[in-house]
């Protein structure tokens, strides 16, 4: 019987020739454009974040003000970042928000909100000044990983293909606020988090200890830390703080 239906499939093949090509064509093709399919899916950019040494840093300064008998403070953070694509897709950098823990009361409203979870700075903030130090009788002036240096006038290409990296430093600064609203503390240094999103609208994120100084250490890499807000902004009647920041 076996023998019977192996001479009935061969003679069926013979006979239908034409359809069994289209059908072996068919599911080649299928094949194919599925085998395509799933490559395109698995190239997708992977980007590596980094801290180097230099102006990467936390400060938490006095303004002066008082809100509701509070002494009103700032924040500014600056983070020198190597950014590397090592995916397998290119992309770009559309955008780069900051989170960090603040140190509120226990047990409040507020607590729970941005002690247990993240408080997000959702925009960098211009820098005023580039970012630099002094070495010797030299000055090392540090490049922008986003915006356009004010001394040489060039800006990075924040276009990634597969391999490539950028550095530079990104800033930013926390409206002025009061209480506990500021970067918690932890043997000298806060805990951050940096979220860069591509231009695919994917986010990468990675938490990082830096180190806190004085408002004093900070301007030392740059002279204008910590007033781009206050430039920006008229600050002679109040604090700019927007509600949802108050303690």
């Amino acid at each position: 019987m076996g023998n019977e239906m192996s001479n009935d499939f061969v003679k069926w093949l013979n006979d239908n020739q034409g359809v069994v090509s289209v059908m072996t064509f068919l599911c080649t093709l299928f094949a194919a454009w599925a085998s395509g399919l799933f490559s395109a899916l698995r190239r997708r950019p992977r980007l590596r974040i980094d801290l180097l040494e230099g102006p990467t840093l936390c400060s938490t300064y006095p303004t002066g003000k008082k809100h509701n008998g509070f002494d009103a403070h700032r924040t500014g953070i600056s983070l020198y970042l190597r950014i590397s694509n090592i995916g397998s897709a290119a992309t770009s950098i559309d955008n780069i928000k900051l989170g960090y823990h603040w140190h509120a009361r226990p047990l409040t409203w507020i607590w729970f909100r941005y002690r247990l979870f993240w408080f997000w700075l959702h925009q960098p903030a211009m820098a005023i000044e580039d970012f630099q130090v002094k070495i010797g009788d030299n000055i090392k002036f540090y490049p922008f990983l986003l915006q356009r240096s004010s001394i040489s006038g060039k800006s990075n290409n924040t276009y990634l293909r597969v391999g490539q990296s950028i550095s530079g430093v990104i800033y930013f600064e926390q409206p002025e606020s009061w209480g506990g609203c500021f970067p918690s503390p932890r043997n000298g240094k806060a805990k951050i988090r940096i979220a860069i999103f591509d231009t695919f609208g994917k986010n990468h994120e990675k938490s990082y200890w830096i180190p806190i100084v004085t408002f004093e250490q900070a301007k030392k890499y740059n002279p204008s830390f910590g007033i781009t807000l206050p430039t920006l902004h008229d600050e002679s009647t109040s604090p700019d703080t927007p509600a949802d920041l108050s303690p």
